[in-house]
């Protein structure tokens, strides 16, 4: 690739720190040129994002629950990947990217009347850029149903991630992305720390004790139906999030290399200590635990992809898969709710502990400071998500009991909401 002009490289400095931000895109695209390069890998990044909902994380979330769930939590991702698709094409990339105020966007790009076929979000078209954006709105409500996997109907399953897919996602995605709040306050979220994972994890928690523990939680074993599965679909997102992250750079350039090696580190290391861990206090080391450790490296790794190093990669994937660990099991024991698949565990927890270690691993030359200012802003941003992820996960739910009632009836749970929910079996004897 040509080396960028004065006029295009103050750009893309800015577009590293601050790459998910649709209204930065639009304001320059006058003053960019179509890159075919950085268009073709923001076209397979775009495929590789869509990967890790269908099928990474229907297969790693449908290989957890027991048989005679697995079809209910493949439909919930699938159709949730239509109806965010929707959604984000009719006003929430509006809502998200329009600029209006330091929470959330305007109106003023409703089923995005205002892109072209030749409108250009810097190097790239802006329909692959909001396509790439439309697979992250897809996995964060997907990320949720794990929290509350095998008890929750279908319909309120989809009224839940609507609102809170239009209080918190849309916001937050503004706050971070779209020059609102965390913008202001020099926030780094490379990928999407606080829009998607703490986000996520926290209605995750919200959800789940909503809704009540599976009938048997505590008093019953509860494994996992099909290890094979949940190994296939980690890998899969294991794959898919090198475009979730250096994907996340805008093209194919130097910050997309260093996002894409980085992930791969902290994802390996955070593996080992899950593992390790096992095999001390359990004495065996098991799959389950492999692909868990890897989905709590990818988290943690995330918001800091495109602004640490080899050694910040080490220690972020070492850190987070150790508390990860041990938020999913002592902790989770110990407060007694059932976080079904621990969403919150893993994305929750992985998602804090990635945003706050941004501001502390910080590699030279990445147009950022490692200390305490950056790390206060990085923890401001954290607890303002967690809050207003909480309240916006309570209003969801209120008004999926009001209106259609949260749990099913305990005659379905018991035979599985395969057959009672869609009227199939994922297996024939």
């Amino acid at each position: 690739m040509t080396k960028p002009t004065p006029l295009i490289q103050p750009l893309l400095i800015l577009l590293t720190l601050f790459p998910a931000g649709g209204t930065l895109f639009a304001q320059d695209a006058a003053e960019s040129a179509l890159d075919t390069g950085d268009t073709a890998w923001m076209m397979t990044s775009t495929a590789l994002v869509l990967l890790m909902t269908l099928p990474g994380l229907a297969l790693f979330y449908g290989g957890l629950v027991r048989a005679k769930n697995v079809l209910s939590i493949l439909m919930q991702c699938f159709v949730i990947a239509a109806v965010m698709s929707i959604l984000w094409v009719v006003y929430g990339y509006s809502l998200a990217a329009g600029d209006s105020c330091p929470y959330f966007g305007d109106f003023s790009m409703l089923m995005l009347n205002h892109m072209q076929e030749s409108t250009l979000a810097g190097t790239i078209p802006e329909s692959v850029w909001v396509t790439f954006q439309m697979t992250f709105i897809i996995i964060t409500p997907a990320l949720m149903v794990g929290a509350f996997a095998e008890r929750m109907k279908f319909s309120a399953v989809l009224i839940f991630s609507i609102i809170w897919t239009t209080l918190s996602y849309l916001p937050i995605w503004h706050m971070a992305w779209g020059g609102g709040l965390f913008h202001d306050w020099g926030v780094i979220d490379f990928a999407g720390g606080t829009v998607v994972h703490i986000n996520a994890g926290v209605a995750g928690l919200i959800a789940c004790i909503f809704v009540g523990k599976r009938k048997g939680y505590g008093s019953s074993e509860l494994h996992p139906h099909n290890v094979p599965f949940v190994l296939i679909g980690a890998s899969l997102l294991w794959v898919g999030w090198f475009g979730f992250n250096a994907g996340s750079a805008g093209g194919a350039n130097e910050s997309a290399g260093m996002a894409m090696i980085v992930t791969q580190v902290a994802t390996a290391v955070a593996v080992l200590v899950w593992i390790a861990l096992e095999w001390i206090l359990l004495k065996k080391p098991t799959a389950v635990g492999a692909a868990t450790g890897a989905v709590a490296g990818l988290v943690a790794i995330t918001p800091a992809s495109g602004t640490t190093d080899i050694t910040g990669a080490l220690f972020i994937g070492a850190i987070s898969s150790l508390l990860c660990y041990f938020c999913a099991t002592k902790l989770k024991s110990a407060l007694k709710y059932d976080d079904s698949l621990d969403v919150f565990g893993v994305h929750g927890i992985g998602g804090i502990v990635g945003a706050i270690l941004t501001g502390v691993f910080i590699r030279e030359g990445a147009e950022a400071t490692a200390g305490m200012t950056q790390t206060f802003a990085q923890f401001k941003s954290v607890i303002v998500t967690i809050v207003w992820s909480g309240v916006a996960a309570t209003i969801a739910l209120f008004i999926a009991k009001l209106t259609v009632g949260l749990r099913v009836e305990e005659s379905s749970e018991d035979v599985g909401l395969d057959s009672s929910a869609h009227g199939e079996s994922g297996y024939t004897m």
